[in-house]
């Protein structure tokens, strides 16, 4: 029996893990947290906003499932990491904002990291058991969101609900958008850099659009691995919270009988510069993908929220790590005040 903690159970992620540990006997959903939303009955122990590493000294959870939305995930993966309880981690933007920190403390505590982003998990499965001198490169997968095949003068006044609308994935509002402007391929790059110890010019990022191929891997003698399957999110999130059983899920496997073409293409990094400043940032180094992911941040709700135009976003970011010191962190506190310093930045820097 696992006992598994949710953190940010009422969002996409949350909702579908419910469903999973409900569907199977060896998981215990032993404590669950929302940001605000009420969520009485849910689970044994519960918590509405505040610190959730509150609840989960309280749960003592075997595993948790880390889908809190931005930097606000990150005192979860710290907690988890340095105290070797496993994580299944779903909030990229921590491991994007502390991912040297992170790091140190898995090496503390020992315990084991589950991606759970379809593209991380599906690299992890094809990297798994091998020698990393065996690798040559790794390829991520994005559909490239509604907006593929766009320029940049077809974006002037492209509306919320517009940016909402992706094509094969169904997720929350903040990462859809990421997925519209390419900044989710952006923070999934760097994600990939500090979970797989690749260097970033051995990381590619290319575009699928039916979202049916996950991920790849290149190998120094020629092959190519690569992880498919239909484009749901019950499948990266079982793998990791039944990990190694590889439980079975009520998603079908592919159907080649009937034909399948799989297209790729580059991602077009003119019309969508966030991928490109993302790796910018990621090679920099430092605090600069905090800043990243902070000013993204505040960029996607100003948009959300009608302040801010589609392609203002990306000028928000640029900007923001354009007057970052990007120095790097020594500790918590320093990574707070980098992302507390890239805010403020950015709100300043908000293009109408």
């Amino acid at each position: 029996m696992k006992r598994v903690a949710v953190l940010g159970v009422t969002g996409s992620i949350g909702r579908q893990a419910l469903e999973i540990i409900e569907s199977h006997p060896e998981l215990e959903l032993a404590a669950a947290a929302s940001g605000s939303q009420p969520i009485d009955g849910v689970a044994p122990v519960t918590q509405v906003g505040g610190d959730p590493t509150q609840l989960l000294e309280r749960a003592e959870p075997d595993v948790v499932l880390n889908a809190v939305v931005g930097f606000a995930g990150l005192p979860a993966t710290l907690w988890a990491l340095e105290r070797g309880v496993a994580l299944a981690l779903a909030n990229k933007e921590s491991l994007v904002a502390a991912g040297d920190l992170a790091l140190e403390a898995r090496e503390r505590g020992g315990g084991l990291l589950l991606p759970v982003d379809s593209e991380h998990s599906a690299a992890f499965q094809c990297l798994e058991g091998r020698d990393p001198d065996q690798v040559d490169s790794l390829v991520l997968t994005g559909s490239g969101g509604p907006f593929r095949g766009r320029t940049r003068g077809d974006l002037e006044d492209v509306t919320p609900e517009e940016a909402l609308a992706h094509p094969t994935w169904r997720m929350g509002p903040k990462i859809t958008v990421d997925s519209a402007t390419l900044a989710n391929k952006g923070l999934e790059l760097i994600e990939a850099h500090f979970l797989f110890g690749l260097p970033y010019d051995r990381i590619e990022v290319v575009l699928q659009p039916t979202s049916i191929v996950h991920a790849m891997v290149r190998f120094r003698d020629g092959a190519t691995l690569a992880h498919l399957g239909y484009p749901d999110m019950r499948v990266p999130i079982s793998f990791a919270l039944t990990y190694p059983e590889r439980a079975a899920t009520p998603i079908p496997p592919l159907d080649f009988s009937q034909g399948l073409v799989l297209e790729f293409e580059p991602p077009d990094l003119e019309t969508f510069p966030l991928l490109a400043l993302a790796r910018r940032a990621g090679e920099r180094g430092g605090t600069f993908p905090c800043a990243f992911n902070a000013a993204n941040e505040v960029a996607v709700a100003a948009f959300l929220e009608g302040r801010l135009c589609f392609l203002g976003i990306a000028a928000t970011v640029e900007e923001t790590l354009a007057a970052v010191e990007g120095a790097p962190a020594r500790d918590l506190d320093d990574l707070i005040e980098a992302d507390a310093e890239a805010r403020r930045l950015a709100e300043k820097e908000l293009v109408a």
